[in-house]
Order: C-alpha cells, then structure tokens, then sequence
C-alpha cells in the first residue's frame, strides 16, 4: 500500500506542477476555442489540460517500475506497455482535437485503433466468469469485440459528461478510488499477482485527476480537453478489462461445496461484471439518453447540444457547483455501494444504507435553491466564495463594497455585459479573470 501511495502521490505532483505550464502553453498557440451555445462556462478557457495529465501518467509508471514491490508488475505482465502504447495514441488525438476539432468518425475510429493496440499486446478479456454457468473462456475475435467495445464505450461515456468545471475529473476519481479498493483487496485477500496490474492503474488514474482538479474546479482555469477525457476514460477502461478478462476465477477454488456457499464466495469475482457498469454509471446513462434523444429529433448522435444531466441540474435552479458535487454524490454512491455490497452481500445493512443515501439524493434533487450556511466558527475553513460578507464597521454597506438592494435594482442589466472573445486579451493566464468587457485592453488609453 505504501508503494501505491507513493505512485500517486507522484502522479498527483507531476500533474498538477504541470497543468500551469501547459496552460500558458494552450493560450500561446490558441487552443482556446470560441464559446459555443452549448458551453456553460462565460468565458474562454484554455483545453490541453490532458498533456499534463498524459505526463503524469509517465511519471507514475516510471515510479512505479523502479519500486520493489512493484516492479514485478511490468516484469511478468505486459499489460503497462500496452496501456502506454494505446493511451499514447488516443492522446495524440485528443490534442489534435482540442486545437483542430477534428470530426468525430475520426475520433471514434482513433478510439477502436488505440484498443486494438491494447489487445496486440495482451490487454484484452480472456474469459467471463457467469453466474451460474461458471468461467466461459472466449475466443480471440470475441475477445477482442467485446474489449474495443468496452474502451469505446467507456471513452465516451466520460467525453459526454465532461461538460461543468471539474464533473469529469471528479467522478473518474471516485471511480477509480472503488476500483483501487476493489483490485487491491483481490491482489493483496487473495494474493492473486494478476490483479495488481488494474490496482497500478487505478492508483495512478486517481493521481491524475487529484493533481488535475485543483486547477479545473469551478471557476476553472484550464479544461482538460478531449486530451484528457479520452485518456482518462482509456485508463479506467483497461483497469475494468484487465481485473475482468485477466484473473482466472479458478484460481480462487470458488465453485466449491454447495450452491448457496459458492454462490456467495463467487461475489467478489462476479462484481466485476458490474463494478465497471456502476462506476459509469451515470455517464452511460447520460450517453445513451443523448443518442436517444438526438434521434429521436432526427439529428445525428455526435451533434451536441445542451440536454446533458448536468445541464438539467442547471435548467431546474442548481448552482454550477452544487450541480457538480450531486453528480459526485451518485457516482460514489452506485460504486462504494457496490462495493460493499461484494465485501458482505448478505448484510442488510448495507441495502438499507444505499436506500436512504439514495432518499438524501432525491431530496438534494427537489430543493434547488435550498442554500445552506455554515456555522461562523467553520468560515475560516471555506474558500473566501463561500463566506458570508460582514458589514465593516463604521463604514456604510455602500462605501464598505456592499451593494444595498436599491443600488441592485438600478445596476445595469446582465444583457449589455458581453463577454470576452476569444484571444489573449480574454485569456485568464496573466493578471485578474475578467469575465467581462469592463476592462480596456492592454495598451488602449484610458
């Protein structure tokens, strides 16, 4: 556990000393796009933010290799080279993306190519453990459909949601934090080597997006781009595929005794036939109501528009990061109750805590603009956004910076503020976020 730490400790550093960098870096050559009807965000905000998130994935590896403990990992698997090699390729494409918008086909068939590179090189599903039936052993064509269909599936279902500062990093590291949890108590309960594999890779995926979401948290600074929502999909994807397809359920002499006791024995190695449906969970629905819905209007499945679950929180009243931490809510709350779930499957408990968990989630839901305040003496702990304004004293609520109600009402309204085109004089790399126009530009008198 130790060795896991410090790989994504390391992941988590390399990332994040890199993000400010690569945002300078995205604003110098323009990939900072126009905004479009469907953006949520008021401003430009730079993209390439997977070219230090692809970096730090580099650096955990390289960790990861010269750790003792570790280092069996890359001697008697294949599977990290593999994973380099197709996360290298959908990366490459994600940046030519977030500079050139690429079409879409193009992206989807570089999608299938980076799975097919992965399973040239043995990440690919051998077999399916099945209730009931056992461990069903696959052929190398089925194999490798039902491995590109799980990469490509799972790259888009995080494309998809990526669409508020923060949602996607966010529910990818809740994913592979249950994931982690999940593959490491199969390596370490069960001492089975082929798992520890899918734990590197979880850990490293959590790096990523910790050391990713300080600078994409609301307002974001960068967005991580098709650059890194790709990858990061990649990622989670060859974890699923590598704990799923790779550990041989035999091994673990579960089909043993009676049928109710190899029934529940059998739990931990079935999980994996849903652990990585709940994990995307939300992102897959979101993914296949958008595809339903752009059909049924008779557009194509690759436009995009506003219809998303996280721009229906929006629409129905919620804060742009209230929107966000409901999202965080329902996606641990489908991948740790699943995974409790595979720990005791016969506690009640456990049902019971996912139903009422489940009750406060319908309730954040209904109570849009319920905005809850925190206690005076925990202010010092919240960002200064979150705190509330104290009137100065001996000072008038005017001259203290405070806008009184009747000075509100005559402010100038929202539609004459015009945002900020595109360019360096709208960027946010230098100087104060000016969301607006107020401010002349840089060399204009005054």
């Amino acid at each position: 556990m130790r060795d896991y730490l410090l790989t994504l400790c390391v992941t988590a550093a390399v990332t994040y000393l890199l993000t400010g960098p690569v945002r300078k870096f995205a604003i110098a050559t323009g990939a900072m796009p126009e905004i479009r009807a469907r953006d949520v965000h008021r401003e430009p905000t730079p993209r390439l933010g997977g070219i230090a998130m692809f970096f730090g994935l580099c650096a955990g590896l390289l960790v990861a290799d010269h750790l003792q403990n570790l280092n069996s990992v890359f001697e008697l698997s294949n599977e990290p080279r593999a994973l380099l090699s197709g996360a290298a390729l959908i990366w490459l494409i994600g940046v030519l993306d977030d500079k050139f918008e690429l079409d879409a086909l193009i992206k989807l068939g570089a999608q299938m190519i980076s799975a097919g590179v992965m399973v040239i090189q043995g990440l690919t599903i051998l077999w399916l453990p099945i209730p009931g039936v056992g461990t069903v052993a696959l052929t190398r064509g089925q194999g490798t459909l039902l491995t590109v269909a799980l990469v490509v599936l799972t790259i888009n279902a995080v494309n998809f949601v990526d669409g508020l500062d923060g949602l996607a990093a966010g529910m990818v590291c809740i994913a592979a934090a249950a994931f982690f949890l999940y593959a490491y108590r199969l390596w370490y309960g069960y001492t089975i080597e082929a798992a520890a594999p899918a734990t590197l890779f979880a850990a490293i995926l959590m790096g990523m997006c910790l050391g990713f979401l300080p600078h994409n948290m609301h307002p974001a600074r960068i967005f991580m781009g098709d650059s890194g929502s790709m990858l990061i999909g990649l990622i989670l994807a060859a974890s699923a595929i590598s704990i799923t397809g790779q550990v041989d359920p035999d091994v673990l002499r579960l089909f043993e005794g009676s049928t109710r006791e190899a029934t529940h024995a059998a739990l931990p190695v079935f999980i994996p036939l849903v652990l990585p449906l709940t994990i995307i969970a939300i992102p897959m629905a979101d993914l296949v109501l958008a595809i339903v819905r752009r059909t049924w209007n008779g557009q194509s499945p690759f436009a995009a528009d506003r219809g998303h679950l996280h721009h229906r929180l929006l629409e129905i009243g919620h804060s742009h990061s209230r929107a966000v931490l409901i999202m965080y809510f329902w996606s641990a709350l489908f991948a740790f109750g699943t995974l409790s779930y595979s720990v005791h499957s016969t506690s009640m408990w456990i049902v019971l805590g996912v139903v009422f968990l489940s009750a406060i989630g319908l309730v954040l839901l209904l109570l849009p603009r319920f905005s809850p305040r925190a206690p005076r003496w925990a202010e010092s702990f919240l960002p200064p956004r979150y705190r509330r304004r104290r009137a100065v004293a001996g000072l008038s609520p005017e001259s203290a910076g405070l806008t009184s109600p009747v000075s509100a009402s005559v402010e100038e309204p929202p539609a004459e503020r015009v945002p900020v085109p595109a360019g360096v004089n709208g960027s946010t790399a230098i100087g104060h976020r000016s969301r607006f126009t107020d401010r002349r530009k840089a060399g204009t008198p005054s």
